[in-house]
């Protein structure tokens, strides 16, 4: 009789998996980098990570139907004569017309309008369809300059100077042709159909100094009435933070690498910034050390999902948040009952493949005539007023229970962290210790 050992069970490779596999193979088959949308896939330290502490003894919680718990903010109030007012400290982020529909870009100023908040225009200029649906409008002044105008400048409410974006802070952007619309290519002064590539920096300017007399120039357009916002990517958010404050902005955004982009290359949205978690306290410490936090707002952006993120940001020191991917999903984009039509793309719903190809089946990430078509601007807006609405519950529900009548009196001491990463990179204490991974040494 012959004896066999038992087979040993086939095991794949945790640094060669499928996906890796599966790239290589394209690479290999087409001499060509991928290319995508949306934020970092990777598994990274989040909000998560971060428990509240809520009211027991020791501190006294507020009862969430009899006593206020406050959720304005103002941004801006450093040097513009009319700064931006808000019901809420949830911001729309910066998101192109040609990278979405002209209808997903009027649902996000209805709901934006609907909420109380701000939302903001993106690459590629102000159409009339967002100015017109939206109470409090941010213009993007981007390198590209694609459809910027002094007109425009004056017309918006805030003016937000795009220095980078985190899921790729030192690159330019990607509009790919099929997107180039008769309508997106008059607005950006290109020709239809051809791929078009932004710089990854400003012509006018090479550091702070320059910078600097760019903003004095944007203030005396709009006769220093409108903020001035500087975004930059999350990768030295302290000396970012520090140089934008500087050269004189009234606010500074801060996008972590989870933030999405319409197009760029996928080796740099996985592998290039940091977490939106570890540029938050850099962020602060830069404010603080200048004696200018609470006098310019901070804004942070990047995988803000609910109420939970919010609050964990603000108490971490931010002013407000902004929001993109969670904005589109509750417009519908990647809806399941467009499986079928993603399907057909070569991807499915909730894989965020398809923002670059310009076939969105939800016709939000589309300039498709007929796809567009699946986009009710009022209906999408209706449902971002909700999604905002529980975001903001959720918000005050954890403020309260911390005992806290405004969300902004959240702060570090009502947190704690779950992992080593996440106590170190939010300077809060590990749960069940007063152990802060590198402080004053440790």
């Amino acid at each position: 009789m012959t004896y066999r050992n038992p087979p040993t069970t086939p095991r794949k490779s945790a640094t060669f998996d499928d996906y890796t596999l599966s790239e290589i193979r394209r690479a290999a088959a087409t001499g060509i980098y991928d290319i995508r949308g949306a934020g970092a896939k990777r598994k990274l330290p989040h909000f998560d990570d971060l428990l509240f502490l809520g009211a027991s003894i020791s501190r006294y919680p507020l009862e969430g139907y009899r006593e206020r718990c406050d959720t304005s903010v103002v941004l801006g109030s450093r040097h513009a004569k009319k700064p931006i007012e808000l019901k809420i400290p949830i911001t729309i982020a910066g998101m192109s017309f040609g990278s979405l529909s002209g209808p997903a870009k009027e649902a996000l100023g209805r709901g934006a309008t609907l909420s109380g908040t701000s939302t903001t225009t993106g690459d590629g200029g102000m159409t009339e369809e967002e100015r017109g649906h939206s109470k409090q409008l941010v213009y993007q002044y981007l390198p590209s300059r694609y459809g910027m105008n002094p007109r425009d400048l004056r017309r918006a409410d805030a003016i937000e100077v795009v220095v980078g974006q985190g899921a790729k802070p030192g690159g330019g952007g990607m509009l790919l042709g099929q997107k180039i619309s008769d309508r997106v290519a008059e607005m950006r002064t290109l020709p239809k159909g051809i791929d078009q590539r932004s710089a990854s920096r400003h012509p006018d300017w090479t550091g702070p100094d320059d910078l600097e007399i760019k903003i004095l120039e944007l203030r005396e357009i709009t006769d220093w009435e409108k903020p001035i916002y500087v975004k930059v990517g999350g990768a030295r958010p302290y000396y970012d933070t520090a140089l934008a404050v500087k050269a004189g902005a009234d606010v500074v955004v801060v996008d972590g690498m989870q933030g999405g982009t319409a197009a760029t290359q996928e080796v740099f949205i996985e592998n290039v910034g940091q977490p939106t978690l570890a540029c938050i306290r850099p962020a602060v410490q830069a404010l603080q050390d200048l004696g200018m936090h609470r006098k310019v707002q901070l804004i942070v952006s990047g995988g803000i999902r609910n109420g939970a993120d919010v609050a964990k940001a603000l108490a971490l020191g931010v002013d407000a948040v902004s929001i993109g991917t969670a904005a589109l999903v509750a417009l519908g984009d990647n809806d399941p009952r467009w499986e079928a039509d993603y399907n057909e793309l070569g991807t499915t719903a909730g894989a965020y493949d398809d923002w670059h190809e310009g076939r969105d089946p939800a016709g939000i990430t589309t300039q498709d005539p007929e796809l567009m078509k699946r986009v009710d601007p009022i209906a999408a807006g209706r449902r971002l007023a909700n999604y905002l609405k529980v975001m903001t519950l959720e918000a005050q529900t954890i403020a309260r229970a911390c005992g806290k009548s405004s969300l902004h009196n959240l702060e570090p001491e009502d947190l704690v962290a779950l992992t080593i990463e996440a106590a170190a990179m939010a300077g809060v204490p590990l749960a069940g210790t007063n152990w802060i991974p590198g402080k004053n040494g440790f």
